[in-house]
């Protein structure tokens, strides 16, 4: 039976794409060695989810995996993109020379045309935030947003993320861009949102001070 590649991995992150590549360029040079790959790419929060149930099933050394791709081969766990690379090479002689440059490139490209592609499909739209811990940058938070359910908190959400909305009190621009999480709870959930003082005791939508 031909060996089944699986790459499961963090979308946007370049790892993935050098695992996604090594896996069909394997599959390409060896048509009839390899069955055909399994890629999943997932967005933030599904990755968090699939690793931790991973980490539970696994167990052992896989607690402390912290990559945001993993390989298998026949349902078992090589590793990272590193170790597939090394098996692809050790097995199979196949080295990937392609620079890391392009990698990024490809992560960017293949994000936005997935978000793009979900937003058509469906009338949700995704917005995110850039986090940064004492000015470096640590991750972005993605947001799907159920207008179908919830329009004005949504659309309000969108507006803050986007920024350019205008206060309706004093004209100023409302938006979520260097303001603070006032509160961290530790394995439990940070809170923000204050736009005006950082505390958590104001705010202010693009409907005026509340809106229903």
């Amino acid at each position: 039976v031909p060996p089944a590649v699986t790459v499961v991995g963090l979308l946007r992150e370049p790892a993935f794409h050098v695992a996604k590549s090594a896996a069909e360029a394997l599959k390409l040079k060896f048509p009839s060695k390899f069955a055909d790959p399994v890629i999943q790419p997932l967005v933030e929060f599904a990755w968090h989810e699939y690793l931790q149930e991973k980490k539970k099933e696994l167990r052992g050394e896989v607690w402390a995996y912290a990559s945001a791709v993993m390989c298998f081969v026949d349902g078992q766990l090589l590793g990272d993109e590193k170790e597939l690379l090394k098996w692809s090479y050790r097995e199979w002689d196949y080295r990937d020379f392609k620079p890391e440059a392009l990698y990024h490139a490809i992560a960017e490209d293949f994000y936005s045309k997935y978000l793009k592609n979900s937003q058509a499909s469906s009338a949700h739209v995704f917005v995110y935030l850039e986090i940064a811990i004492e000015e470096q940058p640590v991750g972005r938070l993605l947001f799907e947003l159920f207008s179908d359910v919830c329009p004005k908190t949504c659309e309000n959400f969108r507006a803050l993320c986007a920024g350019g909305a205008k206060s309706l009190c004093d004209g100023r621009e409302l938006t979520y861009k260097n303001s603070l999480f006032h509160r961290l709870v530790k394995n439990g959930w940070i809170q923000g949102g204050d736009i005006i003082t950082g505390k958590g005791d104001r705010g202010e939508s693009i409907y005026g001070p509340t809106f229903e």
